[in-house]
């Protein structure tokens, strides 16, 4: 979907089309901030000028997405709001409104299915389409589906999307990326060599900053140059597997089928705070956030049928860098207390003296409830038992 968070957004505000927005930052106040001051008046009627800049935001917020305008000025997904606002200072800034985000979501990808059944589900904006079995799905290469899918979603949802169709799913992500907003881009087996190779060796999903940082010390700056290299070389460098990938991926090879379900490995909840807090002082603010984040991640297991056997946590400093602890039970659970308790076990083996940015509490090893054998014995949630204070940076 094209900058979906923002086109949500601008489904309710049309009038903000054109200009630079970016999503992000904090709780949703604006609408009710709007609805008062201009009382009696469709939001969609609301000026531009009336809604907030991001020159005069402040906060620890980083960009969900930003519009096409946004994107000329440097702005992206990420990006700290305060940097943002340095190279942008009047873009104007709405808050997400996940409930609208997760209703589109769904609709979009009912209407997918409508017309193309075998569908992969790759997060709330992003889905694998396997086009082989569809009736015309081959024709012009599959762009006849392709802008039939298009013209469907716009015409249920409003919102535009960009396609991209290859012969496996490696290289339709990159291709989907080749012609937005609202593009198609079709590759061939053929096309790899022209179309892909000249591109960085980033632009291949699975490559993060540190394999790309490593790669150029190597030498290797773009998908040809990695192409290029003896597949020896990359497993001496990356490792039996990451290497003989890296090869395979820069000559567009991809066997992954399109997987209509998939089981979570995990559920894991975080925030970053709004100021740094640090154990000693904030001791108190950060126990009700760090309860808070376990009754939520027990209430996403129990809602969604699963149970948990490694209970971790995660932090972030005030210098950026990250501590992570976890401990595995014998047992499975969904129950609040008990994430609860282990996972203040795993924040006492971790350095609690610098200040912290960011807290996190996750539950993996997940089986389906009726699916795991010790499930019956774990204990779920008991609303009138407390949960004990264990934030204690002793």
């Amino acid at each position: 979907m094209d900058a979906f968070f923002a086109s949500v957004e601008l489904l309710r505000y049309p009038q903000l089309k054109g200009l630079p927005v970016v999503i992000g930052g904090g709780r949703r106040r604006v609408d009710e901030m709007l609805r008062e001051r201009f009382a009696g008046r469709p939001l969609s009627e609301v000026p531009p000028e009336a809604f907030p800049l991001l020159k005069d935001y402040v906060g620890r917020g980083v960009i969900t997405t930003a519009t096409y305008p946004a994107r000329q000025f440097g702005l992206g997904s990420a990006m700290g709001m305060m940097k943002a606002a340095r190279l942008c200072p009047q873009a104007l800034v709405l808050p997400v409104d996940f409930d609208e985000v997760r209703r589109y979501s769904r609709a979009f990808k009912a209407v997918i299915r409508e017309i193309a059944p075998v569908v992969e589900d790759r997060g709330v904006d992003e889905v694998y389409i396997d086009f082989t079995e569809v009736p015309g799905g081959q024709r012009e290469g599959g762009r006849v589906l392709a802008r039939l899918i298009q013209r469907s979603i716009f015409a249920a949802t409003g919102l535009t999307c960009s396609i991209g169709v290859a012969p496996n799913k490696l290289v339709a992500k990159m291709a989907s990326e080749f012609d937005k907003p609202n593009g198609i881009s079709v590759v061939f087996e053929e096309d790899v060599q022209p179309r892909i190779w000249p591109l960085p060796v980033r632009k291949i999903n699975g490559i993060g900053p540190k394999a790309e940082a490593r790669l150029h010390r190597l030498g290797i700056r773009t998908i040809g140059e990695l192409a290029a290299q003896e597949r020896e070389r990359l497993v001496e460098h990356f490792g039996r597997s990451t290497g003989a990938w890296m090869h395979d991926a820069a000559w567009g090879r991809d066997e992954r089928p399109v997987v209509t379900e998939s089981e979570p490995v995990s559920m894991s909840r975080e925030t970053t705070f709004e100021r740094d807090l640090h154990a000693v002082r904030d001791r108190a603010e950060l126990g009700a956030i760090f309860t808070d984040l376990c009754v939520r991640v027990a209430g996403d297991l129990q809602r969604k049928g699963y149970v948990g056997k490694t209970i971790g946590i995660k932090l972030r400093y005030d210098d950026f860098r990250t501590a992570t602890r976890d401990q595995t039970l014998a047992h499975y659970t969904a129950d609040a207390s008990t994430i609860r308790r282990v996972a203040g076990q795993c924040l006492k083996r971790v350095p609690l003296q610098q200040p912290l940015r960011l807290l996190g509490v996750r539950v993996g090893k997940l089986a389906r409830e009726e699916e795991a054998s010790a499930a019956a014995a774990a204990p779920r949630t008991r609303a009138a038992e407390p949960l004990p204070d264990l934030f204690d940076p002793a």
